[in-house]
């Protein structure tokens, strides 16, 4: 089905050099961070993680869904590190970060931090695009089973990046972003 074809190649690329990427890189180091105590390191991350968007929209997004991701996450399980580092970055820490962190903080062992976050976000794109394309049901559940190998690899590629030499090339996804970002009615924020 060209459909679900399209999607599972949009939701690949957005895993393998877009943000799906970046994102897994920074929640395996805020998460090694925070194990180790390195608030430097934290704080550093947090800040690369809201410059590292290709579009406001983008950012926008990432930042809200992670300052609401902390501020649940604190108010349900209290953590005194989670707390104090979502304080030195107010509404500014996005979604992976301050998943790996809470992750981190509250025991959870990266690799499944890592994928549990990379499965959902490939499963919320799916879901969009179910609703959008539209797609039925069984076509969604069968774009995300053949995106489970991809997750994987994103997995095994987020454990190994460094920060240092990580990069994105996602050249149409930003263009895309940044015309629906422009547009007058919109079914979704990005």
């Amino acid at each position: 089905m060209r459909g679900r074809d399209d999607l599972v190649a949009y939701v690949m690329a957005a895993l393998r050099v877009g943000a799906g990427r970046v994102d897994g890189a920074l929640l395996a180091a805020v998460h090694r961070a925070m194990v180790a105590g390195r608030t430097r390191a934290l704080d550093d991350i947090a800040e690369l993680g809201a410059a590292w968007r290709g579009t406001p929209e983008t950012a926008l997004e990432a930042e809200g869904q992670g300052t609401a991701f902390m501020s649940v996450t604190l108010a349900a399980w209290p953590e005194p590190r989670l707390a104090a580092f979502a304080a030195r970055h107010p509404r500014r820490i996005v979604h992976a970060v301050a998943f790996g962190a809470a992750a981190a903080a509250h025991g959870v062992p990266l690799d499944q931090a890592v994928f549990g976050y990379l499965s959902a976000f490939a499963a919320n794109l799916v879901s969009a695009g179910v609703r959008l394309v539209p797609l039925g049901q069984t076509d969604g559940q069968k774009a995300t089973a053949a995106l489970l190998p991809v997750v994987a690899a994103a997995v095994d590629a987020a454990l190994a990046a460094d920060l240092d030499r990580l990069g994105t090339s996602s050249p149409v996804l930003d263009i895309l972003s940044i015309r629906h970002e422009t547009q007058y009615t919109r079914l979704f924020r990005s």
